[in-house]
């Protein structure tokens, strides 16, 4: 079931601010990147312009069709951006026109990683009536993230310059370096995409292949309470852990969850829970979302 959330700041957070920054950042890109190869060779402007178009292009492409791949699609891409704004001011473009670039990519970079975008693009995929909302990232992922994907973004935008400008060794290096991370990257970062706090008329389903060994699913007869989770709290911690509010789930009897598999536990752990937190990137909606579909499940508030 879609239940956006009304309003001028959803409009602007959520798919289409996402795609009007996007718009605007190819319209800044074609300034400052022009600027920046104004007197270049014929072969570094047509590669350079050939690769710029591609990565616009397959950004575009995610942007118009919101799913879990396309929200991973459109963050990489939107970091490519950030990339090549920075490299083309560096490279020589008129400073109106760098810096122009650089904020405009950084402002779709913030919209394209916010929650509400996220939020969309996961609901865009949803079976039928159910609310899917997405999970914050484990913080312990987030400097290896943010170095592999720096380093990608990197390796991606020199590869061009670097064989257009005849230095083969190190363009095909750095083109190699691009096109392993892509590989390697891709699925790694899709896995954050994929995990969810599912809302179901049966109930609740946590789908998580990063901290979970199998999706966790809870029969709405079963949900006790849904509200946010106390710094002190004793139940089950399924977050990763993750920064921030957390949403805990508490049930009238306890179920099993098995966790990941790890070196130490390589078939996973098995726990018996009648309490567990998640951190959805989104928590008030998710306790908007849970109090209109079970009734009892976000206790009334004390007179």
């Amino acid at each position: 079931m879609q239940s956006p959330r009304p309003g001028v700041l959803s409009a602007i957070t959520g798919v289409w601010g996402a795609r009007i920054s996007w718009l605007v950042v190819g319209v800044a890109g074609i300034w400052s990147i022009g600027d920046a190869l104004d007197g270049r060779s014929n072969a570094v402007r047509a590669t350079v312009a050939a690769a710029c178009w591609l990565a616009w292009g397959t950004g575009l492409v995610a942007l118009l069709v919101p799913s879990p791949l396309g929200l991973t699609i459109s963050r990489m891409t939107v970091a490519l951006a950030v990339s090549a704004s920075i490299a083309s001011w560096v490279a020589g473009a008129d400073a109106v026109a760098g810096a122009a670039f650089v904020a405009c990519a950084l402002v779709s970079g913030l919209l394209i990683g916010g929650a509400e975008f996220g939020q969309r693009c996961v609901q865009a995929s949803a079976y039928g009536d159910e609310d899917r909302f997405l999970l914050r990232p484990p913080a312990a992922f987030l400097p290896p993230m943010a170095l592999a994907g720096a380093l990608w973004a990197a390796a991606v935008v020199a590869a061009p310059l670097l064989l257009a400008t005849g230095q083969w060794i190190v363009g095909v290096v750095a083109a190699a370096v691009g096109g392993a991370l892509t590989v390697g990257l891709v699925p790694r970062f899709n896995l954050l995409a994929l995990r969810w706090l599912v809302l179901v008329p049966a109930g609740l389903v946590v789908h998580d292949p990063v901290v979970l060994g199998e999706t966790l699913m809870v029969a709405r007869a079963n949900i006790d309470g849904i509200e946010l989770a106390l710094a002190d709290t004793e139940a089950a911690d399924f977050t990763g852990p993750a920064a921030g509010h957390a949403v805990e789930v508490s049930m009238v009897s306890m179920t099993d969850a098995l966790l990941a598999p790890t070196k130490t536990s390589p078939r996973g752990t098995a726990l018996h829970v009648q309490s567990f937190i998640v951190a959805p990137s989104r928590p008030g909606a998710v306790l908007r979302a849970s109090q209109q579909r079970f009734q009892r499940a976000i206790p009334p508030p004390s007179t």
